[in-house]
């Protein structure tokens, strides 16, 4: 599997990594220390977890998975959580103040059988927490060995720059990744958070890049939800937001030429969006989520398909967002477009 750099740091990661939010939910022990074994053999390294991930027991579950193989696999492994949400009723058990990260990041190493994590991310912005204790915290971890990177994740623009900004004033670590939800329905990203990261050197870390299963291809036009699918089997989960995403006619021209390209190449259709997706500026690795290992299997073949300048292009024209409102409409072109010619 090819390896990138994790943003502007020198610590090398595989182009696809593996997200444990099903782990302990939607996927058992035994299904996911299996997930974890796949991955590691087809040449995965970066594992990416959470605190909240099924109330800290997928933190457990990989724990449990690295404290079981052989030194050589765990030092393959480029382990990264994070921390913000509620993991407690009390009202310091949420956000990104000093005294909730302290112990999150604590309680995470604890699960995880750890020492350090190489990559511990916020998991969202706090807006009641002065971002330079946050950014201070973060850069005491780093000091005492405990976190190796900083990053970031659902961040905008504004927040991102703002915390590379104060972090490179304050002479504290600066962040290397953000991790946003990033695919061919969810393009809205490259207005100014895709810019802003290219300008600081931070990696993306793509989470959802299947569109919530929709570039899978297991949604039609004809028929809701059924049987072996997450909103099949809890037809309760979502379907407000399935609605919408089905109500766009620019979703069905998204999934038809997904389909085409797929069909021409000979292979599954999520392989095609992960492939599209890994071609993006900035990106470092693209996390895949899945609730089997088969899944986890017929994803990890995008790590050796590449598109070509024609296939590419069709994606590109047929997911384009549309901006056409000030400021990205007219105005945006002339500003992401210019040249000397």
């Amino acid at each position: 599997m090819e390896l990138r750099t994790l943003g502007r740091s020198g610590c090398a990661v595989s182009a696809l990594a593996l997200g444990t939010m099903t782990f302990g939910a939607e996927t058992d022990e035994a299904g996911a220390h299996e997930q974890l074994d796949v991955f590691v053999e087809a040449g995965g390294t970066l594992v990416d977890t959470a605190d909240v991930y099924s109330a800290g027991a997928a933190e457990e579950i990989v724990g449990r998975w690295l404290a079981a193989r052989p030194a050589d696999v765990r030092d393959r492994v480029v382990l990264a959580t994070k921390g913000r949400f509620p993991m407690g009723e009390e009202p310091n058990a949420v956000g990104t103040s000093r005294r909730h990260l302290r112990r999150a990041l604590d309680d995470s190493l604890r699960r995880l059988g750890v020492g350090h994590v190489d990559l511990y991310q916020l998991h969202a912005w706090d807006p009641l927490t002065p971002l330079e204790e946050t950014l201070r915290f973060l850069d005491d971890a780093v000091s005492a060995g405990k976190v190796g990177y900083a990053g970031l994740s659902n961040f905008t623009a504004w927040q991102l720059q703002r915390a590379v900004d104060l972090a490179e004033h304050r002479h504290l670590t600066v962040p290397v990744t953000l991790q946003p939800s990033y695919s061919l329905l969810v393009r809205d990203v490259e207005a100014e958070i895709v810019p802003a990261c290219l300008a600081n050197g931070l990696g993306l870390l793509p989470w959802g890049p299947l569109g919530g299963g929709w570039l899978s291809g297991k949604y039609t036009r004809e028929q809701r939800p059924a049987g072996a699918t997450r909103l099949g089997e809890d037809p309760g989960r979502g379907m407000e937001a399935y609605d919408r995403v089905a109500a766009r006619e620019r979703t069905w021209d998204v999934l038809a030429a997904v389909q085409d390209v797929a069909e021409a190449r000979g292979v599954p259709m999520p392989q095609v969006a992960l492939a599209w997706l890994l071609a993006r500026p900035a990106v470092s690795s693209v996390i895949l989520g899945a609730r089997t290992t088969e899944q986890l299997r017929g994803n990890l073949g995008a790590a050796g398909l590449v598109l070509d300048a024609e296939e590419t292009a069709r994606l590109d024209a047929v997911s384009d967002p549309g901006w056409a409102d000030y400021p990205y409409g007219e105005i945006g072109v002339e500003q992401r477009t210019r040249t000397l010619d």
